[in-house]
Protein backbone atom coordinates (compact mmCIF):
# COMPACT_ATOMS: atom_id res chain seq x y z
CA UNK A 1 0.00 0.00 0.00
CA UNK A 2 2.85 2.44 1.12
CA UNK A 3 4.17 1.50 -2.30
CA UNK A 4 1.31 2.72 -4.43
CA UNK A 5 1.34 5.85 -2.25
CA UNK A 6 4.79 6.86 -2.94
CA UNK A 7 3.84 6.33 -6.97
CA UNK A 8 0.85 8.15 -7.18
CA UNK A 9 2.74 11.41 -5.49
CA UNK A 10 5.37 11.04 -8.37
CA UNK A 11 2.62 11.18 -10.98
CA UNK A 12 2.38 14.63 -12.16
CA UNK A 13 -1.65 16.33 -11.88
CA UNK A 14 -2.25 18.38 -14.26
CA UNK A 15 -4.25 20.94 -11.48
CA UNK A 16 -1.46 20.94 -9.16
CA UNK A 17 1.01 23.98 -9.84
CA UNK A 18 4.51 23.12 -9.55
CA UNK A 19 6.17 24.08 -6.69
CA UNK A 20 9.60 26.22 -7.27
CA UNK A 21 12.48 25.59 -5.68
CA UNK A 22 16.05 27.47 -5.64
CA UNK A 23 19.62 26.10 -5.36
CA UNK A 24 22.83 27.12 -4.26
CA UNK A 25 24.80 24.20 -3.78
CA UNK A 26 28.31 25.98 -2.12
CA UNK A 27 31.18 24.44 -1.03
CA UNK A 28 30.67 26.07 2.54
CA UNK A 29 26.98 26.39 2.53
CA UNK A 30 24.17 25.11 0.80
CA UNK A 31 21.21 27.82 0.14
CA UNK A 32 17.81 26.46 -0.76
CA UNK A 33 14.66 29.38 -1.40
CA UNK A 34 11.53 28.59 -2.19
CA UNK A 35 9.70 30.84 -5.04
CA UNK A 36 7.65 33.98 -2.86
CA UNK A 37 9.19 32.79 0.37
CA UNK A 38 12.73 33.75 -0.08
CA UNK A 39 15.88 31.90 2.00
CA UNK A 40 13.94 28.91 3.40
CA UNK A 41 18.32 27.35 4.27
CA UNK A 42 21.47 27.97 4.69
CA UNK A 43 23.28 25.27 6.26
CA UNK A 44 27.29 24.42 5.90
CA UNK A 45 27.96 21.56 3.36
CA UNK A 46 28.80 19.47 5.70
CA UNK A 47 27.42 15.46 6.84
CA UNK A 48 29.02 13.04 8.79
CA UNK A 49 29.14 9.43 7.48
CA UNK A 50 28.99 6.05 10.28
CA UNK A 51 31.38 3.65 8.34
CA UNK A 52 29.50 1.05 11.05
CA UNK A 53 26.20 1.92 10.57
CA UNK A 54 26.96 2.76 6.39
CA UNK A 55 24.99 5.48 6.74
CA UNK A 56 24.88 9.24 7.10
CA UNK A 57 23.65 10.59 10.61
CA UNK A 58 24.54 14.36 11.13
CA UNK A 59 23.71 17.30 8.52
CA UNK A 60 24.93 20.76 7.91
CA UNK A 61 25.76 22.78 11.45
CA UNK A 62 24.77 19.46 13.37
CA UNK A 63 28.07 17.54 11.31
CA UNK A 64 29.96 21.25 11.10
CA UNK A 65 29.77 21.25 15.23
CA UNK A 66 31.50 17.87 15.82
CA UNK A 67 34.19 18.69 13.59
CA UNK A 68 37.36 17.70 14.80
CA UNK A 69 35.61 15.95 17.70
CA UNK A 70 34.85 12.46 16.06
CA UNK A 71 35.94 8.89 16.94
CA UNK A 72 37.32 6.88 14.13
CA UNK A 73 33.96 5.35 12.88
CA UNK A 74 32.52 8.73 12.01
CA UNK A 75 33.66 10.91 9.28
CA UNK A 76 33.10 14.43 8.23
CA UNK A 77 32.22 15.02 4.72
CA UNK A 78 32.52 17.66 2.51
CA UNK A 79 30.73 16.85 -0.80
CA UNK A 80 31.68 20.04 -2.55
CA UNK A 81 34.93 21.22 -3.18
CA UNK A 82 36.07 24.43 -5.23
CA UNK A 83 32.34 24.91 -6.05
CA UNK A 84 32.15 21.34 -8.02
CA UNK A 85 30.42 17.93 -6.53
CA UNK A 86 33.49 15.84 -5.57
CA UNK A 87 31.04 12.93 -3.63
CA UNK A 88 27.95 12.60 -5.59
CA UNK A 89 26.60 10.27 -3.14
CA UNK A 90 26.79 12.24 0.10
CA UNK A 91 25.69 15.56 -1.67
CA UNK A 92 22.71 13.49 -2.68
CA UNK A 93 22.28 12.62 0.48
CA UNK A 94 22.42 16.41 1.93
CA UNK A 95 20.53 17.87 -0.35
CA UNK A 96 17.53 15.49 0.47
CA UNK A 97 18.03 15.91 3.75
CA UNK A 98 17.98 19.80 3.56
CA UNK A 99 15.22 19.77 0.88
CA UNK A 100 13.04 17.28 4.06
CA UNK A 101 13.85 20.11 6.12
CA UNK A 102 12.84 23.71 4.74
CA UNK A 103 10.35 22.41 2.13
CA UNK A 104 8.30 19.90 3.86
CA UNK A 105 6.88 22.85 5.95
CA UNK A 106 5.31 24.55 2.92
CA UNK A 107 4.23 21.27 1.12
CA UNK A 108 2.54 19.55 4.02
CA UNK A 109 -1.03 21.25 3.34
CA UNK A 110 -1.03 18.37 0.50
CA UNK A 111 -1.33 14.90 2.16
CA UNK A 112 -2.03 13.04 -0.30
CA UNK A 113 -0.03 14.34 -3.36
CA UNK A 114 2.85 16.36 -2.97
CA UNK A 115 3.07 18.92 -5.89
CA UNK A 116 6.01 18.36 -8.35
CA UNK A 117 9.46 20.24 -7.64
CA UNK A 118 10.71 22.36 -10.28
CA UNK A 119 14.48 23.81 -9.77
CA UNK A 120 16.63 26.22 -10.37
CA UNK A 121 20.13 25.85 -9.68
CA UNK A 122 23.22 28.00 -9.98
CA UNK A 123 26.59 25.90 -11.42
CA UNK A 124 30.61 27.89 -11.17
CA UNK A 125 31.25 28.89 -14.44
CA UNK A 126 34.58 26.22 -14.52
CA UNK A 127 32.64 23.39 -14.16
CA UNK A 128 32.75 20.89 -16.55
CA UNK A 129 29.53 19.35 -18.75
CA UNK A 130 30.14 16.48 -16.80
CA UNK A 131 30.34 18.44 -13.93
CA UNK A 132 27.45 20.38 -14.69
CA UNK A 133 25.36 16.93 -15.23
CA UNK A 134 26.52 16.23 -11.26
CA UNK A 135 24.74 19.08 -10.55
CA UNK A 136 21.35 18.35 -11.94
CA UNK A 137 21.73 14.81 -11.22
CA UNK A 138 22.15 15.19 -7.30
CA UNK A 139 18.81 18.03 -8.08
CA UNK A 140 17.03 14.98 -9.37
CA UNK A 141 17.90 12.22 -7.14
CA UNK A 142 16.86 14.14 -4.23
CA UNK A 143 13.26 14.03 -5.68
CA UNK A 144 12.88 17.25 -7.81
CA UNK A 145 11.15 16.40 -11.07
CA UNK A 146 12.81 19.18 -12.81
CA UNK A 147 16.24 20.89 -12.88
CA UNK A 148 16.93 24.17 -14.79
CA UNK A 149 20.83 25.32 -14.70
CA UNK A 150 22.38 28.57 -14.46
CA UNK A 151 25.83 29.95 -14.39
CA UNK A 152 26.13 31.03 -11.07
CA UNK A 153 27.46 34.78 -12.73
CA UNK A 154 24.60 35.13 -14.12
CA UNK A 155 21.77 34.89 -11.46
CA UNK A 156 24.53 37.13 -8.96
CA UNK A 157 24.07 39.68 -11.69
CA UNK A 158 20.88 39.74 -11.40
CA UNK A 159 20.83 38.94 -7.40
CA UNK A 160 22.90 42.50 -7.94
CA UNK A 161 19.48 43.87 -9.29
CA UNK A 162 20.88 44.18 -13.01
CA UNK A 163 19.18 43.66 -16.43
CA UNK A 164 21.04 40.51 -17.15
CA UNK A 165 20.09 41.05 -21.04
CA UNK A 166 20.96 45.07 -20.90
CA UNK A 167 24.41 45.44 -23.10
CA UNK A 168 25.44 47.41 -20.45
CA UNK A 169 28.44 45.55 -18.85
CA UNK A 170 28.50 44.94 -15.29
CA UNK A 171 32.08 44.10 -13.36
CA UNK A 172 31.24 41.33 -10.27
CA UNK A 173 33.04 40.03 -7.54
CA UNK A 174 31.74 37.18 -5.99
CA UNK A 175 33.92 36.00 -2.92
CA UNK A 176 32.88 32.29 -1.82
CA UNK A 177 34.01 29.52 0.56
CA UNK A 178 35.37 27.93 -2.30
CA UNK A 179 35.86 29.99 -5.51
CA UNK A 180 36.00 33.74 -6.42
CA UNK A 181 34.61 34.18 -9.40
CA UNK A 182 35.25 38.18 -11.50
CA UNK A 183 32.94 37.91 -14.36
CA UNK A 184 31.71 40.56 -16.57
CA UNK A 185 28.48 40.28 -17.35
CA UNK A 186 26.37 41.83 -20.24
CA UNK A 187 23.96 41.13 -23.10
CA UNK A 188 22.35 37.60 -21.15
CA UNK A 189 25.83 36.18 -21.49
CA UNK A 190 29.69 36.48 -19.21
CA UNK A 191 32.27 38.86 -21.57
CA UNK A 192 34.76 37.46 -19.52
CA UNK A 193 35.31 35.65 -16.60
CA UNK A 194 38.38 34.75 -13.98
CA UNK A 195 38.26 32.14 -11.17
CA UNK A 196 40.08 31.59 -8.49
CA UNK A 197 40.47 29.19 -5.65
CA UNK A 198 41.86 31.26 -3.20
CA UNK A 199 38.79 31.41 -1.40
CA UNK A 200 36.80 31.81 2.16
CA UNK A 201 38.48 28.20 3.06
CA UNK A 202 42.21 28.38 1.26
CA UNK A 203 42.33 31.53 3.90
CA UNK A 204 41.53 29.65 6.74
CA UNK A 205 44.09 27.87 5.77
CA UNK A 206 46.53 30.85 5.94
CA UNK A 207 45.40 31.90 9.21
CA UNK A 208 46.14 28.69 10.97
CA UNK A 209 49.54 27.81 9.02
CA UNK A 210 50.26 32.05 10.11
CA UNK A 211 49.38 31.13 14.00
CA UNK A 212 51.32 27.74 14.09
CA UNK A 213 54.21 29.75 12.64
CA UNK A 214 54.28 32.39 14.82
CA UNK A 215 52.90 30.90 17.83
CA UNK A 216 53.84 27.50 17.99
CA UNK A 217 49.69 26.33 18.47
CA UNK A 218 47.62 24.64 16.22
CA UNK A 219 43.91 26.07 15.56
CA UNK A 220 40.87 23.87 14.33
CA UNK A 221 39.10 24.62 10.60
CA UNK A 222 36.22 26.36 12.81
CA UNK A 223 38.45 28.94 15.09
CA UNK A 224 40.43 29.99 11.65
CA UNK A 225 37.06 30.95 10.29
CA UNK A 226 35.78 31.97 13.17
CA UNK A 227 38.82 34.77 13.39
CA UNK A 228 38.47 35.72 9.89
CA UNK A 229 34.66 36.62 10.57
CA UNK A 230 35.60 38.69 13.74
CA UNK A 231 38.54 39.83 13.76
CA UNK A 232 39.61 40.50 10.47
CA UNK A 233 38.70 43.65 9.27
CA UNK A 234 40.45 46.53 6.65
CA UNK A 235 39.34 49.28 8.73
CA UNK A 236 42.07 50.21 10.82
CA UNK A 237 39.94 49.45 13.72
CA UNK A 238 42.19 46.76 16.08
CA UNK A 239 40.27 43.86 17.44
CA UNK A 240 41.71 41.50 19.85
CA UNK A 241 40.63 37.48 20.12
CA UNK A 242 41.67 35.11 23.09
CA UNK A 243 41.55 31.43 21.17
CA UNK A 244 42.53 28.41 22.72
CA UNK A 245 44.55 25.83 20.18
CA UNK A 246 47.40 22.10 20.83
CA UNK A 247 50.64 23.66 21.50
CA UNK A 248 53.38 22.28 19.76
CA UNK A 249 55.57 22.25 22.46
CA UNK A 250 54.19 19.52 24.69
CA UNK A 251 50.50 18.97 23.12
CA UNK A 252 48.65 20.54 25.94
CA UNK A 253 46.09 23.22 25.22
CA UNK A 254 47.47 26.77 25.27
CA UNK A 255 45.71 30.22 24.96
CA UNK A 256 46.91 33.02 22.60
CA UNK A 257 45.95 36.72 21.63
CA UNK A 258 45.19 37.17 18.58
CA UNK A 259 44.98 40.53 16.93
CA UNK A 260 43.73 42.30 13.45
CA UNK A 261 46.98 42.73 12.44
CA UNK A 262 47.89 38.73 12.41
CA UNK A 263 45.13 38.51 10.32
CA UNK A 264 45.98 41.14 8.09
CA UNK A 265 49.28 39.81 7.52
CA UNK A 266 48.32 35.84 7.05
CA UNK A 267 46.19 37.22 4.24
CA UNK A 268 46.79 40.26 2.86
CA UNK A 269 48.66 39.03 0.39
CA UNK A 270 45.94 36.27 -0.48
CA UNK A 271 43.93 39.96 -1.49
CA UNK A 272 46.69 41.55 -3.22
CA UNK A 273 46.35 38.02 -5.64
CA UNK A 274 42.78 38.95 -6.02
CA UNK A 275 42.85 42.41 -7.11
CA UNK A 276 45.90 41.43 -9.50
CA UNK A 277 43.25 39.31 -11.17
CA UNK A 278 40.75 41.65 -11.39
CA UNK A 279 43.39 43.75 -13.21
CA UNK A 280 44.09 41.31 -15.50
CA UNK A 281 40.47 40.37 -16.34
CA UNK A 282 39.90 43.95 -17.30
CA UNK A 283 43.16 44.43 -19.48
CA UNK A 284 41.99 42.10 -21.55
CA UNK A 285 38.47 43.34 -21.99
CA UNK A 286 37.76 45.24 -24.88
CA UNK A 287 37.92 49.25 -24.65
CA UNK A 288 34.74 50.02 -24.64
CA UNK A 289 33.63 47.69 -21.72
CA UNK A 290 36.15 49.08 -19.47
CA UNK A 291 34.96 52.60 -20.19
CA UNK A 292 31.63 51.21 -18.79
CA UNK A 293 32.36 49.18 -15.76
CA UNK A 294 34.78 52.44 -14.15
CA UNK A 295 31.50 54.70 -14.74
CA UNK A 296 29.25 51.52 -13.06
CA UNK A 297 31.88 50.17 -10.30
CA UNK A 298 32.56 46.85 -9.45
CA UNK A 299 29.81 44.82 -7.25
CA UNK A 300 30.72 42.69 -4.79
CA UNK A 301 29.45 39.66 -3.58
CA UNK A 302 29.69 36.53 -1.39
CA UNK A 303 29.96 36.08 2.28
CA UNK A 304 33.25 37.78 2.23
CA UNK A 305 31.83 40.62 1.31
CA UNK A 306 30.80 41.21 5.08
CA UNK A 307 34.31 41.92 5.97
CA UNK A 308 34.53 44.99 7.23
CA UNK A 309 36.22 47.87 5.21
CA UNK A 310 36.98 45.56 2.21
CA UNK A 311 35.13 47.90 -0.29
CA UNK A 312 37.62 50.52 0.54
CA UNK A 313 40.57 48.36 0.17
CA UNK A 314 39.68 47.15 -3.36
CA UNK A 315 38.41 51.00 -4.39
CA UNK A 316 41.69 52.36 -3.36
CA UNK A 317 43.45 49.23 -4.91
CA UNK A 318 41.62 49.57 -8.17
CA UNK A 319 40.63 53.32 -8.51
CA UNK A 320 36.93 51.75 -8.79
CA UNK A 321 34.07 52.54 -6.88
CA UNK A 322 33.47 49.14 -5.18
CA UNK A 323 29.53 48.83 -4.45
CA UNK A 324 28.39 46.15 -1.97
CA UNK A 325 24.46 45.44 -3.14
CA UNK A 326 21.52 44.89 -0.35
CA UNK A 327 21.67 40.85 -0.66
CA UNK A 328 25.26 40.26 -1.23
CA UNK A 329 25.65 36.90 0.72
CA UNK A 330 22.58 35.68 -1.06
CA UNK A 331 22.94 37.10 -4.73
CA UNK A 332 22.77 33.91 -6.58
CA UNK A 333 20.27 32.73 -4.95
CA UNK A 334 17.74 35.88 -4.77
CA UNK A 335 18.94 36.39 -8.44
CA UNK A 336 17.67 32.90 -9.36
CA UNK A 337 14.13 34.04 -7.87
CA UNK A 338 14.01 37.21 -10.09
CA UNK A 339 14.90 35.63 -13.14
CA UNK A 340 12.19 33.11 -12.68
CA UNK A 341 9.74 35.77 -12.98
CA UNK A 342 11.15 36.36 -16.47
CA UNK A 343 9.54 32.85 -17.69
CA UNK A 344 9.92 33.31 -21.56
CA UNK A 345 13.58 34.53 -21.08
CA UNK A 346 14.97 32.47 -18.05
CA UNK A 347 15.57 29.57 -20.77
CA UNK A 348 17.78 31.68 -23.14
CA UNK A 349 20.25 31.95 -20.47
CA UNK A 350 19.50 28.29 -19.08
CA UNK A 351 22.77 25.97 -20.06
CA UNK A 352 20.51 23.12 -19.54
CA UNK A 353 16.99 22.00 -18.67
CA UNK A 354 15.56 18.89 -18.40
CA UNK A 355 12.13 17.48 -16.93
Amino acid sequence: MLQILDWLRNIPIPFITNFKVYFDLGTSTTRIAVKDKGVVLKEPSFLAYNSQSKDYIFFGSEAKNILGKTPEFLKIVRPIVNGIVSDFDAETALTKRFIEKSISPYTAQFSFLAPPLEALAVFPIIATEIEQKAVEEVILKAQCSSVTLIKKPLAVAAGCGFNVFSHKPNLILDMGGGLIEISIVSGGGIVTNKTLKNAGEHMDKLIANYIYLKHGVMLGEATCERLKVECFNFTGQEKVSLVRGKSLENGLPKSVKIRTDDIREALLNNFIQIVDAVKELIEVSPPEVVDEIFDSGMYLTGRLASIEGLEKFFSEELKIEVVKPTHFADAAIYGLSLLDKEKDTIYKIASYSRS
